[in-house]
């Protein structure tokens, strides 16, 4: 029988819960230990806003990304073991960092530090421009990105494609007033639902430019290893196993659309048996079972 290949799948933002994690922390001494560890380099208690915080201050910029990275990474410390070793990972934007902890690529603090600056400076991106996004659902993705750039030629108003997160489903990322232009359209051209989602940036495009400038110097000076088996990551969709391609593709990240769809798509082609995501809820295999519809999905949390 042949062995299986396992694809292990980490979400981004949006799947953050309050009481996110607590049962890593009681009942694994690995749990505890990170999590105490992440308080300490963050500077305040991140675990109590998780655990037992409010909704409005686990959506803080600064808790959110963090949370969710300390989640995925922790759950992926208790559940990758022996038995349990990915062949291949990817993750959604923010899950990128988790991914590339769990094939090794970064270490627990090299990567936390990131996501903290990561965090930050696309808050500061956000506060400095009046940006959003919305998703687009049931409308082929050609005739998506055809209006989003129908849309900043003819009213100088940007938007465009933020991610591709399976088919039937696309963000789009600009300006406030071209994303009520591009949705009424889109609306016109037959999308099934139109809505316009409460975040006060437009994420993975252009306006993201000044955090990306930001980030890189600090990715490009943290140490990267030669990690245990390849990432599938958002800017391309393909795999590898380069550090400094890595790097690259992490650089570019922030202002490129997240290629979900097609990253599920070339693990399955690539002879993906199964996949797993590793964090808190269940956004990731929702996406994958529109995807791949054949491929069994575990959660592990």
């Amino acid at each position: 029988m042949e062995k299986p290949r396992k694809g292990f799948l980490f979400p981004g933002q949006g799947s953050q819960s309050v009481g996110m994690g607590k049962h890593l922390y009681d009942d694994f001494e690995v749990g505890k230990r990170l999590f105490e560890r992440a308080n300490d380099l963050l500077g305040f208690r991140i675990s109590d806003i998780m655990f037992g915080g409010t909704d409005a201050e686990l959506l803080q910029t600064k808790v959110t990304q963090p949370a969710i990275f300390l989640h995925s990474v922790i759950a992926g410390q208790v559940h990758i073991d022996a038995k349990h070793v990915p062949d291949m990972v990817a993750g959604h934007s923010l899950g990128e960092f988790s991914a590339l902890v769990a094939n090794k690529t970064l270490d627990f603090e090299s990567a936390l530090k990131l996501v903290y600056k990561r965090a930050l400076a696309m808050q500061a991106a956000c506060d400095s421009q009046q940006s959003t996004m919305a998703a687009i659902l049931l409308l082929d993705d050609d005739i998506v990105k055809r209006i989003c750039d129908e849309v900043t030629k003819e009213t100088n108003e940007f938007v465009c494609v933020a991610n591709y997160n399976c088919i039937g489903q696309v963000v789009i990322s600009g300006s406030i007033k071209g994303i009520e232009i591009a949705c009424e359209r889109m609306k016109v051209a037959g999308a099934k639902k139109v809505a316009v989602l409460k975040v006060n940036g437009a994420f993975h495009s252009p306006f993201m430019e000044s955090a990306k400038a930001e980030l890189e110097k600090s990715i490009i000076d943290t140490e990267f290893k030669t990690p245990i088996c390849p990432i599938y990551q958002n800017v391309n969709a393909k795999p590898t196993a380069d550090p400094q391609e890595i790097k690259k593709n992490l650089i570019n990240q922030l202002t490129s659309p997240v290629l979900w769809t097609q990253t599920i798509q070339a693990m399955v082609q690539d002879g993906v048996t199964e996949f797993a995501e590793v964090g808190n809820g269940r956004v990731l295999q929702g996406l994958v079972k529109k995807i791949a519809h054949d491929i069994v999905v575990h959660h592990y949390c």
